[in-house]
């Protein structure tokens, strides 16, 4: 793998904007997701910007956030520049935000390449993931295309999005043989139910859909002008702006309003003829909801999963999750395939397989006011 620490045209956009509902109610608006420490000693953005430090020089990288959350990133990340934390006024989906991104770094590069990634997924084998985004850097670099990082599927998921793939591209003409697998990306599908999901993980030609992008500044300009002229032009106005970070902030307040709320999936690639997939052939894990958590702790006998002390009796496949963790013993009696996570100001007791409607509890939350604190 070569040391992308010296390459000054590569850079990382990490998207960090997202609130974590259906980790409520550890995750807050303010604290979401990928500002919590759920696993390891590091937050999930902590983690994110660690893994990419040894491709790309701290100086470029960018987080996207939102207002409420732009100070806690901050103080998150001491080291990375202030600056560096970019703020939108209100949340327009990712095209917007990887338009905002294309802005920042062809500010600082015209032949920059950027990888755009999530804040919030967990990444165990972090060395092979660097060789993906490494030859995913340099694929981008020099051809035309978009390059996305599919994940090979290990379970026939229905919460994810795939990439049908085609032919395996060929090594680059009288270069070394990438470490990496890239395909011709045939088609993105939205979410299958669980028939069809077994389907695309026995043909081995899908893989699943994790959000990671790697383009040239120019790639994806052309990608936006030709399918959303509209974001094109936006982009290149906050790019005349992107050096000037009290400039930007004002044009961004003033434009996102009438910004078009769209995915860069339905904007981009969806419709897009020169995209590649990357083989991300490494444990990946987007931990979308609280069961999520049991993948990465340690059962019991009866086959429960605890941060805090747990005292339990005919109790079984519970998740367990106290935010100081060892606060008081939570006891449980007879309960199974239940979430009990306690904070200071609220506790949560949910089954396993309704994790999901949190987000309507939050909903229900956010409209009451007095318990709006709350979300």
């Amino acid at each position: 793998m070569n040391s992308g620490a010296q390459n000054q045209d590569q850079f990382v956009i990490i998207m960090a904007g997202g609130r974590g509902e259906r980790f409520w109610p550890l995750s807050r608006e303010k604290t979401p997701k990928q500002l919590l420490t759920l696993l390891g000693k590091r937050s999930f953005l902590q983690q994110a910007v660690d893994r990419v430090l040894p491709l790309v020089p701290l100086k470029n990288i960018f987080i996207i956030t939102n207002q409420a959350q732009a100070a806690a990133v901050r103080q998150q990340l001491p080291k990375l520049p202030k600056d560096n934390v970019v703020a939108e006024p209100m949340g327009r989906d990712t095209c917007a935000a990887v338009a905002l991104g294309a802005a920042l770094v062809g500010a600082r590069s015209a032949s920059g390449v950027m990888a755009v990634l999530p804040a919030d997924h967990v990444i165990p084998e972090e060395k092979k993931f660097q060789q993906v985004l490494a030859d995913a850097f340099d694929v981008a670099a020099h051809g035309r295309v978009i390059v996305t990082i599919g994940i090979k599927p290990t379970e026939p998921a229905t919460g994810y999005g795939y990439i049908r793939t085609g032919a395996v591209l060929p090594p680059p003409a009288g270069g070394v043989p990438y470490a990496t697998t890239f395909f011709k990306a045939e088609q993105f599908v939205e979410k299958p139910n669980h028939e069809t999901a077994v389907g695309y993980l026995s043909s081995g030609q899908y893989r699943w859909n994790a959000g990671m992008f790697v383009w040239s500044v120019a790639t994806v300009m052309e990608g936006l002008q030709s399918h959303q002229p509209e974001m094109c032009e936006a982009c290149q106005r906050w790019l005349k702006v992107a050096a000037q970070p009290a400039k930007l902030a004002r044009t961004l307040a003033k434009e996102y309003p009438d910004i078009k709320k769209i995915s860069i999936d339905f904007a981009l690639m969806e419709k897009a003829g020169n995209v590649v997939c990357a083989d991300g052939a490494f444990a990946w894990d987007d931990l979308g909801a609280w069961p999520a958590l049991a993948r990465h702790l340690q059962p019991d006998a009866a086959g429960s999963c605890a941060v805090g002390q747990l005292i339990q009796v005919d109790a079984a496949r519970n998740i367990v999750f106290d935010a100081r963790k060892k606060r008081t013993p939570i006891t449980l009696v007879g309960l199974t395939d239940t979430i009990v996570v306690q904070t200071d100001d609220a506790v949560l007791i949910a089954p396993k397989n309704e994790a999901q409607k949190i987000k309507e509890l939050v909903k229900k939350l956010g409209a009451d006011k007095k318990l709006k604190r709350l979300v």
